[in-house]
């Protein structure tokens, strides 16, 4: 299907199904983050699945082309973004399997309902008012820093839309573990599984990615590390697998 292009806008190749993406270089791209939380997240045959902060749709197209779900919904507050999204998922012809949704996170139990979905995802602003420098732009401002909603209305109403045995995905930042972890617990969100993330084998982590069950019992497995690059500009064979190269 043929869809318009908007004035800077590019169509990049997902490596997935012949499936493209439409996004704006000037607002804000998706990063590896998003890529690697679609690799880590289990959507089974039959589940429904909610994004949360879905930008221009990457998680819910990359899902869809990995899993069998049945039916991915998606929610942006920013109407550009989420129009983008809604363009790719027509060039894409995915309008029977994808929906995106224009609202608020804060008010995503209200939008979808309470107890609705098997899986949640998100690759939510990482960084609160302590936490570095506000971009001037503020689309890439909204998807960095919490200005729009917190970590706690991320998880909070992540668990009100999930079922109960319903699966939370997440990816972080590390240094915010202790807290997400305590925010996570306090929803009756129970982690169960986390992966770091590290640049190259001898730096420090830069990414988490974790899985929470919805009144699940208290146990976690921590997974092997996922290293980035081998050397500088050569990713490590695991990255080029779940990129689809």
């Amino acid at each position: 299907m043929k869809v318009i292009l908007y004035e800077e806008e590019r169509l990049d190749d997902l490596q997935r199904n012949n499936y493209k993406i439409i996004q704006n270089p000037k607002k804000f791209c998706f990063g590896m983050d998003a890529v690697l939380l679609s690799g880590f997240v289990v959507v089974k045959e039959g589940e429904l699945t909610l994004d949360l902060g879905t930008g221009t749709g990457i998680i819910p197209i990359l899902l869809e082309a990995k899993t069998p779900g049945k039916h991915f919904s998606a929610l942006e507050i920013q109407e550009e973004s989420a129009d983008m999204a809604r363009r790719s998922v027509q060039l894409n012809d995915l309008q029977d399997k994808i929906d995106i949704v224009t609202g608020d996170i804060k008010e995503a139990s209200k939008i979808f309902g309470s107890a609705v979905f098997d899986v949640v995802t998100t690759n939510p602003p990482y960084m609160n008012d302590q936490h570095g420098l506000k971009n001037p732009d503020l689309p890439k401002a909204i998807a960095r820093h919490e200005i729009l909603c917190s970590l706690e209305d991320v998880i909070r109403e992540g668990a009100k839309v999930l079922r109960p045995g319903g699966r939370f995905y997440m990816v972080h930042r590390p240094f915010r573990l202790a807290e997400i972890i305590r925010v996570l617990s306090q929803y009756k969100l129970e982690p169960k599984r986390m992966k770091l993330v590290y640049p190259f084998v001898d730096k420090e982590p830069n990414m988490v990615l974790l899985e929470a069950v919805k009144g699940g019992k208290a146990m976690i497995k921590v997974e092997k590390p996922l290293i980035i690059y081998k050397e500088p500009g050569v990713y490590m064979d695991e990255i080029y697998d779940i990129y689809g190269y």
